[in-house]
């Protein structure tokens, strides 16, 4: 979604341009001081929520909040404007749609209910139908901007062959071991194991190893997967032979294969496609939408003004809104 791309918000700098009731102007059009105060109130009331302590005015940490909340109405304001540019329009039945929406999974659908959440975290009707407004906007612009990303068969193809290994299993086996400290452990162990020991009873009562010691020792391996040492002698000795003690960084393990070796085998293309096709068209989509966000952000560099003390640094990073 839109809300996954981090925008950059140029920084202006400040301007006697900016009406006194204004933090900034957008191409002529006002960030008002009080969208800022309701949004820092619902923030601050959202790090109370959290049993978080809310920064305090005057402190960096402040101001880099305020810098922040004031990129993101710039942010806002920018959108919406691009949105009409593109055709999206946002209806007012929409609105009161999605506002029954959140009034039935977060409220029960009790109007009471719901009344009271807004004011416990800073809202109004008014305010909660802007940021839904903004939400289906930024919705809008993304499902449009992203229309056109493909992927075709022939792309598929390429990364498959590209990533050939990423689709290949390696060799397995079965084995089960038993993991102690000493190899004067292991060597006792091993010896019963010999002379008929119960391989199952002895892990459980021995093993040091918490994945498997339950099991009764078992395991899957797959070639080059596990330390070095335990590697090679899972894949050398054959089934059901019992292994020396076998130390590792982890202690010493007595090791018995109880499968053979299972040769690798590679996913084919037909069953790879279908993911192979969501993760090129997931990047697609991206590609368009950074794409987008960049020229906007090139268009409006010099159509922004800031007021005095609240224009952000010469790159200021500012997360996007969450879409949902």
């Amino acid at each position: 979604a839109l809300a996954a791309v981090t925008l950059v918000a140029a920084g202006c700098g400040d301007s006697d341009e900016v009406p006194a009731d204004a933090v900034a102007v957008v191409d002529g059009t006002s960030i008002t001081r009080s969208s800022l105060d309701g949004l820092l109130a619902r923030a601050k009331k959202s790090y109370a929520a959290q049993k978080r302590a809310f920064p305090k005015a005057g402190t960096s940490d402040y101001q880099t909040l305020q810098t922040q909340a004031v990129a993101y109405l710039v942010q806002r304001e920018e959108y919406a404007r691009e949105a009409d540019k593109l055709g999206i329009d946002v209806t007012d039945q929409q609105i009161a749609k999605k506002v029954e929406e959140v009034k039935k999974q977060y409220f029960g659908g009790s109007q009471a209910r719901f009344e009271k959440g807004l004011k416990d975290q800073g809202y109004t009707k008014a305010t909660l139908e802007e940021d839904i407004r903004s939400q289906l906007l930024t919705e809008g612009i993304y499902k449009q901007v992203t229309n056109d990303a493909k992927v075709t068969d022939a792309d598929v193809k390429s990364f498959y062959e590209k990533n050939r290994s990423d689709y290949t299993v390696p060799e397995s086996r079965s084995v089960r071991h038993i993991l102690v400290k000493t190899k004067a452990d292991a060597d006792r162990i091993r010896n019963q194991l010999v002379n008929g020991g119960d391989f199952a009873a002895l892990a459980k009562a021995n093993s040091i190893d918490p994945g498997s010691k339950d099991a009764g020792g078992k395991l899957t391996v797959s070639k080059g997967q596990t330390v070095a040492p335990f590697d090679t002698t899972a894949f050398l000795l054959t089934t059901n032979q019992i292994s020396k003690p076998v130390k590792t960084q982890y202690g010493y393990h007595v090791i018995q294969p109880i499968s053979n070796v299972h040769p690798p085998t590679t996913t084919p293309l037909k069953d790879a496609k279908p993911q192979i096709q969501a993760q090129l068209l997931d990047k697609a989509k991206n590609d368009a939408i950074t794409k987008w966000t960049d020229d906007v952000k090139k268009y409006f560099a010099k159509k922004v003004e800031y007021g005095t003390g609240f224009a952000p640094p010469a790159t200021a990073t500012t997360p996007a809104t969450t879409t949902g």
